[in-house]
C-alpha cells in the first residue's frame, strides 16, 4: 500500500469499525467490512483497483440513489464493476474528501445489508 494512503485506510476503519459487530478482513485483496462476519457492506480499494486507479470505496446501496449520484456527481461517485449492477456504490477518495459524507455513505451502507435488529438498535441508541 502506498504510505500516503494509510490515513485514508485509517479513517475509513475508524468509520466502519464504529457500527455495530462490524468485523475487518481482506477480501479480493483489499480491506472490506463485513456485518456479523458475513455481509459485505464496505472494500476500500485505497491503491485503486482495475481501470479505478484511484483510492476509492465501494458501498452497498440502494439502485435508484446509485443512479441518482452518478447522474449529478460523477465527478466523486461512479457505478463500480461487478457489483454495480446491484446498486453499489463507488466513492471516490482522492482530492478534498468530505469526512462527514463518506461517515454517511458508511453507515447508509451498513444499512443496506444489516439485519433489521441491528439497524433498530443502532436507530434505538442516544
Amino acid at each position: 500500500m502506498v504510505g500516503s494512503r494509510q490515513p485514508l485506510l485509517r479513517r475509513v476503519r475508524t468509520i466502519c469499525l464504529a457500527l455495530p459487530e462490524v468485523t475487518e478482513r481482506l477480501s479480493h485483496g483489499a480491506p472490506t467490512f463485513f456485518v456479523r462476519d458475513r455481509r459485505v457492506f464496505v472494500n476500500a480499494w485505497v491503491d485503486g483497483h482495475h481501470d479505478n486507479a484511484f483510492p476509492h470505496l465501494w458501498c452497498a446501496s440502494i439502485l435508484d440513489v446509485q443512479q441518482a449520484l452518478v447522474a449529478t456527481r460523477s465527478a466523486q461517485y461512479f457505478r463500480p464493476p461487478y457489483v454495480g449492477h446491484r446498486g453499489w456504490l463507488g466513492v471516490r477518495l482522492d482530492g478534498d474528501v468530505d469526512w462527514d459524507e463518506i461517515e454517511d455513505i458508511c453507515e447508509d451502507a451498513y444499512r443496506v445489508v444489516a439485519p433489521r435488529s441491528l439497524v433498530a438498535a443502532m436507530d434505538a441508541e442516544p
